[in-house]
């Protein structure tokens, strides 16, 4: 295990969480490299008897060290802006194995990607295509693409990370692919390679992979058939993980590539997987301490110095995340507690109704599986500093982002002058 007791103190690898604490300060993210690196292995070695490659998804955790970790081991890079595709080969990945996604690409940023050499663009509409014809030609090349198909399958996951449906605003539709890739064939500075897909994020079943990669094997007939040379499937990402909510715990790295290669092995394709909450979300915790036990009318509040500034996903999607105390508690106790932060928003919550030990001022606790969209998605709001992050390796530790502290902060403005 990653994350552990050993007697009564949570380790990191080999590390104690709470000398991390004293040392880093509170909040902090902790990641493990064990964990990103064991989570690789099982996608490089599940999809091991076919051309694939894992093109991590930036968007997950950008800590330069995180994708220079992957990168090390083998991976490309799913990116969406021209600062991921920066992150992405500043921290090592090769140009040719990184994939530019997005709805909004613009000249700049098309021409910064052509300039290094790309895999693929994912494209998302005609208006973006003809756009990306231009920037090409006028560098006298011509952009690799792959169309991202919306193929209206329903993932059953979250509203707000669901992608492939037809209301969503991902991908041309299926119903008008074939004339898509037609008009695009025409466009000179373009040059077609592929289909690419993405129906969503945390996915607990098989079945919307299926049908999508079901999309896939016939679409890819069907352009062939059309005279387009379709030799790359980017099947996407999505798989989840289990936040340990009770809930449908998800089908396993093994599960999901075998049916992706039995539907898409005979067409002879390279694959591209997308992953990112499968790579880094088990591999990371935020730890905070609490500042005040408070006992309100009904509710009793763990008021902790980590806020929705610095992990937004449960005032954003309700999230359900692990909360466990860094030092184990001696006696099976449990009492119900509000974990909220310090700031000005009533959203601003971990958990509500949480059974927890009786916890006290200065406690630490970690909140479980944030080692995807915390860090990432982290705010300045209430002019908090930013925490740091922290990856430990084995007995090794180092701190890999600085806390950004308000002075910093708010020497980028400028000051009114009278």
């Amino acid at each position: 295990m990653t994350f552990e007791y050993h007697g009564d103190q949570l380790y990191v690898e080999n590390v104690s969480v709470g000398e991390l604490s004293e040392s880093v300060g509170t909040p902090f993210y902790c990641y493990s490299a064990r964990a990103i690196r064991n989570a690789y292995a099982r996608y490089r070695d599940a999809f091991g008897n076919t051309d694939a490659l894992v093109c991590y998804a930036v968007k997950a955790n950008s800590n330069q060290s995180v994708i220079g970790l992957l990168a090390g081991l083998g991976a490309g890079a799913d990116v969406v802006s021209a600062g991921e595709l920066r992150r992405a080969l500043e921290a090592g990945v090769a140009a040719d194995r990184i994939v530019y996604s997005g709805v909004a690409k613009t000249a700049p940023e098309m021409k910064y990607a052509l300039e290094h050499g790309i895999l693929q663009f994912n494209v998302e509409s005609e208006p973006e295509v003809r756009l990306l014809n231009e920037v090409a030609l006028s560098l006298g090349t011509r952009a690799p693409v792959a169309f991202r198909i919306n193929p209206d399958i329903d993932a059953h996951t979250h509203e707000k990370i669901t992608t492939g449906r037809a209301i969503n605003k991902f991908g041309v539709p299926w119903s008008k692919a074939k004339e898509i890739y037609a008009r695009a064939a025409e466009l000179p500075g373009i040059r077609i390679q592929g289909i690419a897909t993405h129906i969503g994020s945390q996915l607990t079943e098989l079945g919307p992979f299926e049908e999508a990669f079901e999309c896939h094997k016939a679409l890819a007939a069907e352009l062939r058939e059309a005279g387009h040379a379709i030799s790359v499937l980017d099947i996407g990402g999505g798989l989840g993980i289990d936040y340990g909510d009770g809930k449908r715990s998800p089908p396993s790295i093994e599960d999901y590539a075998g049916m992706a290669t039995d539907i898409l092995g005979s067409l002879d394709c390279r694959i591209l997987i997308e992953p990112g909450r499968s790579l880094v979300g088990e591999a990371g915790i935020l730890v905070s301490r609490v500042i005040y036990v408070k006992q309100g009318e009904s509710r009793r509040f763990l008021i902790v110095d980590a806020g929705m500034n610095d992990f937004l996903r449960p005032s954003l999607y309700d999230a359900y995340h692990d909360i466990t105390p860094v030092r184990r508690p001696g006696n099976p106790e449990r009492q119900l507690y509000d974990v909220v932060g310090p700031v000005c928003e009533t959203g601003d919550a971990f958990a509500r109704n949480r059974e927890l030990p009786p916890m006290e001022s200065n406690d630490l606790i970690a909140i479980r599986n944030a080692g995807a969209y915390g860090a990432v998605m982290a705010s300045i709001y209430n002019t908090r500093p930013l925490a740091p992050e922290v990856l430990v390796d084995g007995d090794a530790q180092r701190i890999v982002r600085e806390r950004v502290d308000a002075e910093r902060l708010i020497g980028l403005d400028t000051p009114c002058t009278r």
